[in-house]
């Protein structure tokens, strides 16, 4: 079972992979602390000690990863200070690192289905009804898409940037 590749890229030795938009995610996401530390983000997670201690990483593991996370736009560092103390920063998302929760959901619902040997230690829920949440691949018309029946294409508006980029008429 695989995804339907239409046009020219049917032929998979014909193209490559070097724009590939998974992997430059990777690029900035790819690390089991990047993960974690977005996951506590999602928690509610705000302060840098909070971050070392839940993640359970170095103190500069965490420095590096949240710099990282905060110079691709993921995070945004506010200042805030305590009574009689120096000025500190935390860590909110912004609505970049807000759009990418439904693929941390994602890997956590498939760790629940796949990796658990008992039932989820957590549940996602809607708030407001109680009701279960999960994480699908949908048309938008509101259909469940099986990975068979996902179509691949090329986007012709990148294929029209990247001509005039290379100075190639349409």
């Amino acid at each position: 079972m695989a995804a339907v590749m239409e046009g020219p890229l049917a032929d998979l030795g014909s193209w490559t992979t070097e724009e590939c938009s998974i992997a430059k995610a990777l690029d900035i996401v790819g690390t089991r602390s990047a993960v974690l530390i977005l996951r506590e983000t999602y928690y509610g997670t705000r302060r840098f000690d909070g971050f070392a201690k839940r993640v359970g990483i170095t103190d500069a593991a965490a420095a590096s990863q949240l710099r990282k996370l905060t110079e691709a736009g993921l995070l945004a560092k506010r200042p805030y200070q305590e009574e009689g103390k120096r000025t500190r920063h935390e860590y909110v998302l912004t609505r970049m690192g807000r759009d990418l929760l439904p693929a941390v959901l994602a890997l956590m619902q498939w760790g629940d289905a796949y990796l658990q040997t008992g039932p989820a230690p957590l549940l996602l829920v809607d708030e407001a009804t109680g009701a279960p949440v999960r994480v699908q691949v949908r048309s938008e018309a509101g259909r469940e898409i099986e990975l068979d029946e996902l179509g691949i294409r090329l986007n012709e508006s990148y294929v029209r940037q990247a001509r005039q980029r290379s100075g190639v008429p349409d």
